[in-house]
């Protein structure tokens, strides 16, 4: 009988603490990445930004994350899930200061590009240390609250920025309140530096490193005695498979696991959830009669705010549905929710009311991203590869995934502009027809590619992809077993 069908008494006590450490990487994440929502209008300013600069401001950091996650999967396989950890806090800390501080565009972008490593680093290797310390029953959720970190971290940007936009006018928004946005990262970067220095490495890595008893040790106390037991040896069977089998990212077995990860990486971004993300302030103000940051701004809490709603529903539900399920809802939903912004902007919605009728629509959208394409794309990269090379190949999948969000961030200032052709032929419109498009290509890839991993252990998915073992080459079943 298979680990996964045995009953396993989690002890959350000491699980959740941990996995809510490691998901403040996530939680800084969100706050780096969203906090140029509310900063880049009066950046612009200050700067005198063009349409191609506002969009490197905005996207040098994803530049950032891409390196970040191709130098972490190395040092994640060599040296545990730790240390990278620290990296991101370190670098944290750094961007938070230095963007605060800059005097020119020029260093800003240094800063917000360092802080992109950080995010990088955190972004994998965060994923990975939950996935591999918590039974299969509730890894879908625990995985997820990374997602639920990085959507709070996200609103918490809108909130701070909102209340630090309304400390001053526009002037003082413009010379000073930006920096402040910024600076309030400080703080928890520190935090999360502290708290990491208490938890433990990852039981599945310090087994491969042959350190079993301290891999023992960690699997007793997450589900006693027998779950450790069982769980170790299905641990060491992997790996020995791995090792024979000369387990490597260019590997034929491998093949069908990674061209799934990295397609599911760059469809997560290009299906748009970060021009929301980052721009939803300028939106709100090309397609309604107000021009107030405070009106922008407040916007963009209710639309950050309503993704955390959404992804606490998917965590509640992403070990009960499952992964495909919920993916193929959340697709369909995008989609339509982004042809409705498309068809609206482009038939020249009353400007009175295009706002409110927007807002309605990108919330369809982020609820719709909240309940699936945001945490499970998570949750199914960090358990479709095997063990001795996860870092590496959820690296390359990350590396992916942050260019497809710079591409996304860097060329939508560019088509949205308003004397871009783009707008000239489709009045605001074609950025949502293209992400629609993708929503459709989403679909369709997991329809014929996704399997269902719900209740299955790591070391299960592993065999079943036929990864170190020659003669398990059948397919992973569609639905849960």
């Amino acid at each position: 009988m298979p680990q996964s069908a045995k009953p396993v008494t989690v002890n959350f006590g000491y699980l959740v603490p941990i996995c809510l450490v490691a998901a403040l990487g996530g939680l800084l994440f969100g706050y780096d990445t969203g906090v140029i929502s509310g900063a880049i209008e009066p950046l612009t300013v200050r700067f005198a930004l063009g349409a191609a600069m506002k969009g490197w401001v905005s996207g040098c950091v994803l530049i950032g994350c891409a390196l970040g996650v191709l130098v972490v999967g190395g040092v994640a396989d060599r040296f545990g899930r730790r240390l990278p950890l620290l990296l991101s806090a370190a670098l944290f800390l750094l961007s938070a200061a230095g963007t605060a501080l800059a005097g020119g565009v020029g260093v800003f972008i240094l800063f917000r590009f360092l802080g992109g490593v950080g995010i990088g680093i955190a972004s994998m290797a965060t994923p990975i240390y939950i996935a591999e310390i918590t039974p299969a029953r509730v890894r879908g959720r625990l995985v997820a609250v990374n997602q639920i970190a990085i959507v709070i971290g996200i609103a918490a940007t809108s909130f701070v920025n909102y209340w630090i936009a309304g400390r001053g006018d526009q002037a003082w928004l413009i010379e000073h309140g930006w920096r402040w946005m910024f600076a309030t990262g400080v703080a928890p970067a520190v935090l999360f530096a502290l708290l990491l220095l208490r938890i433990p490495e990852s039981p599945r890595w310090l087994i491969e490193m042959g350190r079993g008893a301290e891999a023992k040790g960690i699997l007793t106390k997450v589900g006693g005695a027998g779950f450790c037991e069982t769980e170790a040896a299905e641990i060491e069977a992997a790996i020995t498979r791995d090792k024979e089998g000369k387990v490597s990212l260019l590997s034929p077995r491998l093949r069908r696991p990674l061209l799934l990860g990295l397609a599911l990486a760059v469809l997560q971004q290009v299906t748009g959830i970060n021009v929301f993300m980052y721009f939803g302030a300028t939106i709100f103000r090309s397609l309604s009669t107000s021009t107030g940051v405070d009106a922008g701004l407040l916007q963009q809490v209710i639309i950050n705010g309503s993704c955390v709603v959404f992804t606490l529903v998917a965590i509640a539900s992403v070990d009960r549905w499952g992964r495909r399920p919920l993916m193929l809802l959340g697709a369909a939903g995008m989609g339509l929710s982004l042809l409705a912004m498309g068809l609206m902007a482009q038939l020249g919605a009353d400007p009175a009311s295009a706002g409110a009728w927007m807002l309605a629509f990108i919330l369809a959208y982020i609820a719709a991203f909240g309940l699936s394409v945001g945490p499970v794309i998570w949750v199914i990269l960090v358990e479709i590869f095997p063990t001795t090379v996860r870092g590496r190949a959820l690296g390359l999948a990350t590396f992916f995934l942050w260019t497809s969000d710079y591409l996304v961030t860097q060329t939508f200032p560019m088509m949205d502009a308003n004397d871009s052709w783009f707008v000239q032929r489709f009045h605001h419109a074609f950025p949502f027809y293209a992400y629609a498009g993708f929503c459709a290509v989403l679909i369709g890839v997991v329809w014929k590619f996704l399997p269902e991993t719900k209740g299955r252990t790591l070391e299960e998915i592993e065999r079943d992809w036929g990864v170190g073992d020659a003669a398990a080459q059948a397919p992973l079943p569609r639905t849960a077993p």
